[in-house]
């Protein structure tokens, strides 16, 4: 029996055929799972031609600031209440998360789990005086079918909802999801399909993803840990950050100082100069809004943001913490009127 057997339920992101085989489509890995075989990422599986995926759990839930995320361009200052569950459908090397994520693929991973209902969490969210709810930690798309019931009544109650996820997606799960989330904070790991395929996805389907996404009016931000001798070359940056500004310049991109984690050592230390650099080729790839995290007060004025009109700073940061923010309401520049595009109130 899977060892989440009772924490699951039918879910709706599959296709039956074949008798009892099904077909997942809740990533772009596509899994077709014969009865009592599990996909790629172990914790969606096929029990007599039903699709089980997670369900009525979290392995972690915490009120955090939203530039943590990041997101840097919504509710500025605000609380994120973020839950997560367990599984991925990628094994990247430096993961954060691993001990979550990598749960089911890693013996040292735990399986530590907390039953909970929707309205639970959404009144926790409401108590800790959250602005959003939250979907991380572990990868969003594998547990979008509950991370739905929980976005239904967070909206319901007046809450932002939104997703930290390596958009490694399908048209279906983007069709799915869209409607019911506020803001997606997807990960571009790499410009390059071979080293995707390291981490265990492709490039292409994540270019997609967010250029739908976009297409379809949500707001998107993305982000790219910068990880010394993987994707840091003037090359590669080039590349990744044409295509955020084709889909469009006004997307903000933040370019992340990694450190070594979980299976990767080595490579060393992103440093300040790293991340200036990286963000320069954002810059001249026609970006209006690049940011430069972990690293607080060492990247200049790349934690801040700026009216790409006149250049006044808007918003000033530090690490997590906004310092001072001059936006309008409505979210515009005081000084020139320009709108900052981004989601500024709940409404919006």
């Amino acid at each position: 029996m899977h060892p989440l057997a009772e924490q699951t339920r039918e879910g709706t992101l599959y296709e039956r055929y074949d008798g009892d085989w099904t077909r997942c489509v809740a990533c772009a890995h596509r899994c077709p799972i014969p009865n009592g075989a599990q996909g790629v990422c172990k914790v969606r599986f096929n029990r007599d031609g039903r699709l089980m995926v997670p369900w009525g759990y979290v392995s972690g839930a915490h009120c955090d600031p939203i530039e943590k995320k990041p997101f840097y361009h919504a509710f500025p200052g605000s609380r994120a209440f973020s839950f997560g569950m367990l599984g991925c459908d990628f094994h990247c090397s430096y993961c954060q998360n691993w001990v979550t994520s990598q749960a089911l693929r890693d013996p040292r991973s735990v399986l530590e789990t907390e039953p909970v209902t929707p309205d639970q969490l959404v009144q926790a969210a409401l108590r800790s005086g959250a602005r959003s709810v939250v979907s991380t930690y572990n990868e969003p798309l594998i547990t979008a079918e509950w991370a739905a019931e929980i976005f239904a009544q967070a909206k319901a109650a007046g809450l932002a909802t939104g997703v930290v996820s390596n958009g490694h997606g399908t048209p279906e799960v983007v069709a799915f999801l869209a409607p019911r989330v506020d803001l997606f904070k997807i990960d571009l790991k790499s410009f390059d399909d071979a080293k995707y395929r390291r981490l265990g996805g492709r490039l292409q389907p994540v270019l997609e993803t967010i250029a739908e996404l976009h297409r379809l009016g949500r707001w998107v931000e993305i982000v790219t840990l910068l990880v010394p001798d993987f994707n840091d070359s003037d090359e590669e940056l080039g590349q990744l950050t044409a295509f955020v500004a084709g889909v469009s310049p006004s997307i903000p991109w933040h370019v992340t100082a990694y450190h070594e984690d979980y299976r990767m050592s080595g490579n060393g230390s992103t440093t300040a100069a790293m991340l200036q650099r990286a963000a320069q080729r954002g810059i001249e790839a026609g970006l209006s809004f690049v940011y430069a995290g972990n690293i607080p007060g060492s990247v200049g004025g790349l934690e801040h943001t700026r009216c790409p009109s006149c250049r006044e700073t808007l918003i000033e940061r530090r690490g997590f913490l906004v310092q001072r923010n001059r936006l309008t309401p409505d979210g515009a520049c005081p000084s020139c009127g320009t709108a900052i595009p981004g989601r500024w109130d709940a409404a919006s």
